[in-house]
């Protein structure tokens, strides 16, 4: 088998792409058909995505494939986490797209705290406290508009969503419903006394399929305006949890970062980890194909950098490397996960903010700027794969960053000396690699999850980062 082309729509949070791919010749071959931008927009006083744009954006990728002569087999659709819609009756949306970003959450967790300590919480989700989790957005939109939930039949995550306006299925996908912070770490479905607790109906929540479900076919009336129909599989439609399939080489001793606008560093385990000093440690069990639990830490990254970025337009992000890397004895250095990072208005603001307010030494020029944050993810990664060890009892001996964040030589380079560890970097294509990997499961090209990573790594160059080499690397596979 192989030969057919698949179709992996991979969405983050400030663009999205349609990248084809296929098995020719033993190895992987990828195409990116279509490239857009996502972003948020102000509607009603809350940040919100722009869900009928997404789709329009979907539908004209997947017409570029058919104009290119590359028509998919199958297609997936992955996004980032815990942002829904709930539909009413006629599957049409009773809500905005609201975006974890927006404020609406602001003090929604400590109320929470009143029904469920926090601690009682972990120990049945096993999820990071973060103020945006679905469930906090959900109590959000009750307190704000009660008839809502009310008037609603089904809850989707953006990816279940998109993937309904393709089938007509309304259906909850597996690893995505794990970061609503609302699914039993240990049942793997909706925890029934949570959602009581919360008062939240149960009848919005269906049960979660795995990654590699067939929903069926496209309705007729996307297939005739996309040019072709194929299957609709689910992929692990959380992008992390497609992006850590992706990872060449997998066992014990080695830590998976998943670098965009998150990074999300951690491991695959066979059970949840839920005692409380994981809880203390901000650490996240989030679902993972064949049920494997991610156990993982999320943390703001590149965020800060693209915001950096965006202010100082139009430099290129080689450029505010190399900024970066001019002022590298800039002493600062600043907590990436604090709540200010979140949605300033302005990011080099708020980093000279942070700097000021705990005494330290006020960066003036945008490279100081970028030098204190690329030392502050590299300082933040170092610490989290100090704490997952001392959390699993493992020493690890090798970090693997994939994603679009893999190809930013001077973060990985900072990255491997600071946690002293060897960085393996790529491939960079690593969220839609996973996704295709479900799909070309779940058509019979591959045997499985080992197989599937075995053939990324003889088909995609891994580059080498070593501890103390100052820039140097090596081109070396895994």
């Amino acid at each position: 088998m192989g030969n057919h082309w698949h179709l992996a729509v991979d969405i983050g949070a400030s663009s999205g792409r349609h990248i084809l791919g296929r098995l020719t010749g033993g190895h992987l071959e990828l195409v990116e058909a279509y490239r857009f931008e996502n972003k948020l927009q102000k509607k009603d006083g809350h940040l919100c995505w722009d869900t009928e744009a997404l789709f329009a954006h979907i539908l004209k990728g997947m017409r570029a494939c058919k104009e290119a002569g590359k028509t998919p087999r199958t297609m997936g659709i992955d996004t980032w986490g815990v942002d829904f819609l709930l539909l009413d009756g006629e599957g049409r949306p009773l809500t905005d797209a609201v975006a974890y970003r927006d404020s609406r959450t602001r003090g929604v967790p400590e109320q929470f705290d009143k029904l469920l300590s926090p601690q009682a919480l972990y120990a049945r989700t096993g999820i990071q406290r973060v103020e945006f989790n679905t469930l906090y957005q959900l109590l959000a939109l009750k307190r704000e508009r009660p008839q809502a939930l009310s008037q609603a039949r089904r809850l989707l995550l953006t990816p279940d969503y998109l993937h309904y306006r393709l089938t007509g299925r309304m259906e909850n996908e597996y690893t995505i419903a794990t970061t609503t912070s609302l699914v039993n770490a240990r049942t793997k479905t909706w925890d029934p006394e949570l959602l009581e607790l919360a008062g939240l109906p149960a009848h919005l929540f269906g049960e979660p399929l795995p990654p590699g479900t067939v929903l069926g076919p496209l309705l007729p009336e996307i297939a005739e305006a996309a040019g072709f129909s194929c299957q609709v599989v689910l992929p692990a439609s959380h992008d992390t949890g497609s992006a850590f399939l992706a990872v060449p080489a997998q066992d014990e001793y080695g830590v998976t970062l998943s670098s965009g606008t998150w990074s999300l560093l951690g491991v695959e385990n066979p059970a949840p980890i839920t005692r409380e000093e994981s809880r203390l440690a901000n650490f996240s069990n989030e679902g993972g194909y064949a049920y494997q639990s991610r156990y993982l830490k999320n943390i703001m990254g590149l965020w800060m950098l693209q915001s950096l970025r965006r202010e100082a337009m139009p430099i290129s992000f080689p450029e505010l490397a190399g900024r970066a890397r001019e002022a590298a004895g800039f002493p600062s250095r600043v907590d990436v996960n604090h709540e200010s990072f979140l949605a300033p208005e302005s990011m080099s603001a708020a980093v000279k903010a942070y700097c000021e307010a705990t005494g330290q030494p006020v960066p003036e020029t945008l490279g100081e700027t970028a030098a204190c944050v690329y030392s502050s993810l590299a300082q933040c990664y170092k610490e989290a794969v100090g704490q997952l060890s001392a959390l699993t009892g493992k020493e690890y001996r090798r970090i693997h960053i994939v994603g679009g964040g893999s190809q930013d030589t001077y973060l990985n380079q900072l990255t491997a000396d600071a946690a002293n560890l060897p960085v393996y970097a790529g491939p960079t294509e690593g969220t839609a690699l996973g996704n295709l990997l479900v799909q070309m499961i779940a058509a019979g090209e591959f045997t499985g999850i080992a197989q599937a990573r075995a053939c990324i790594r003889e088909s995609f160059p891994i580059e080498k980062f070593e501890p103390g080499e100052k820039g140097r690397n090596t081109h070396d596979t895994v």
